[in-house]
């Protein structure tokens, strides 16, 4: 999944973006609010880390823009020194999902990202079982049966995002900002996008017939069950 981190403290910035990378989220920072807003304006993100003492600006004003775009779903987590009651309860009637005052526990604030892809998909565990698989979103694996199918870390996360999204036509721009950040870096006319589906789809269909892995022609990808 696609994360921005929106922090001016480099260390602890760094320190987030390091761990998140080895948990397998592709992770952007900004340490300004103007250029937050640029990378918001650009791409989609499935999560924005977000401080409230940016040097040029309050992040509950990203907040308020952020939630003003249409056809929005990042997902903010707030992650501030501020600890007073009025300003968790302002981030959150201002939209945030969840808050973390800082310091803060990294395990914690994965166990906060995991809990709201389950509020957000509406799934009860961290568990996604689809045709006889079993997508582990929490220790990113998919098996069947008792055997981890061995998929790379970016078939993984492809099929992880169609999966929960499915019975949703996903765009082939849309896969690509969500697997592998920021579209403006990435060459529109490759397919490499469509390489990794072949070999994704080539790794299922040695354990079960994969005919509701969709392709839809000239956009994208549909999991149609």
């Amino acid at each position: 999944m696609n994360v921005l981190i929106v922090e001016d403290e480099k260390g602890l910035a760094l320190e987030v973006d390091e761990f998140l990378s080895h948990e397998g989220f592709t992770v952007e920072h900004a340490r300004t609010k103007k250029s937050a807003e640029e990378k918001i304006f650009v791409n989609n993100y499935d999560f924005i880390l977000l401080d409230l003492g940016l040097p040029d600006g309050d992040g509950f004003e990203l907040l308020k823009m952020l939630k003003g775009l249409d056809k929005r779903e990042d997902a903010v987590i707030i992650l501030t020194a501020r600890g007073a009651v009025d300003d968790r309860v302002m981030g959150l009637e201002q939209g945030a999902d969840d808050y973390l005052a800082k310091p803060f526990s990294l395990n914690e604030l994965l166990a906060r990202m995991h809990a709201i892809t389950r509020r957000k998909h509406r799934l009860e565990s961290n568990d996604i079982h689809i045709k006889g698989l079993r997508v582990n979103i929490q220790n990113r694996t998919v098996m069947y049966n008792d055997e981890r199918i061995a998929l790379t870390k970016k078939e993984f996360e492809i099929f992880n995002y169609l999966v929960l999204n499915k019975n949703r036509v996903i765009s082939r721009t849309n896969l690509t900002e969500h697997v592998w950040g920021d579209v403006l870096e990435i060459n529109s006319d490759s397919n490499f996008v469509d390489v990794h589906v072949k070999n994704l789809r080539k790794k299922l269909s040695q354990y079960i017939p994969i005919d509701w892995f969709e392709t839809v022609r000239s956009i994208g990808y549909r999991i149609n069950i």
